[in-house]
């Protein structure tokens, strides 16, 4: 397994659309092993394959609680099938916008069909974070950023410290 160096926005790949993945095989299942090893390093509870720079429909995701014995899920071409009316709202980060959190409204639960790493079609329903955390790392796969969720001015105001830092990094 490796550590896979993680993109900060503003990076045009982090809005892009991730294609589908034909096969999952054993270039994928290395790739979701991969995603893993970086997502626990970074440390975060999930990782979408864009941000990896791979523009293909992967998500890892591991919502376990301090303590409790570690819960990953590899899941191929994701695919939310239903949503329900009632929302919640949870604060969320990104690993592509370190140091940045803000309050994002998104359905309470959902229905995602997706491929495991064996490329057996499942089906999960899922409520409170690891809804939210499916959301969000799906919505990478559509070139869609949790800011993007936000109003204008507070999107702006984190982007333009984005920009910032990395022009920092830049001329250090």
């Amino acid at each position: 397994m490796a550590k896979l160096p993680i993109l900060i926005a503003p990076d045009p790949r982090l809005k892009t659309r991730a294609s589908p993945v034909a096969k999952v095989d054993d270039r994928i299942r290395r790739l979701l092993d991969d995603m893993l090893e970086t997502m626990y390093d970074a440390p975060g509870i999930g990782l979408a394959a864009p941000q990896i720079g791979v523009l293909e429909r992967l998500i890892v995701i591991d919502v376990a609680e301090k303590g409790e014995p570690p819960a990953p899920m590899r899941i191929v071409n994701p695919e939310i099938t239903w949503r329900s009316e009632e929302l919640s709202t949870y604060n969320e980060g990104c690993l592509s916008l370190p140091e940045h959190y803000a309050d994002v409204t998104r359905p309470a639960r959902v229905k995602v069909r997706y491929q495991d790493e064996t490329g057996e079609t499942r089906e999960v329903e899922a409520g409170s974070l690891l809804a939210t955390c499916l959301q969000h790392e799906i919505d990478h796969l559509d070139g869609v950023l949790f800011v993007d969720h936000l109003s204008m001015l507070k999107r702006n105001m984190i982007m333009r410290k984005l920009q910032k830092a990395k022009r920092g990094q830049a001329s250090a």
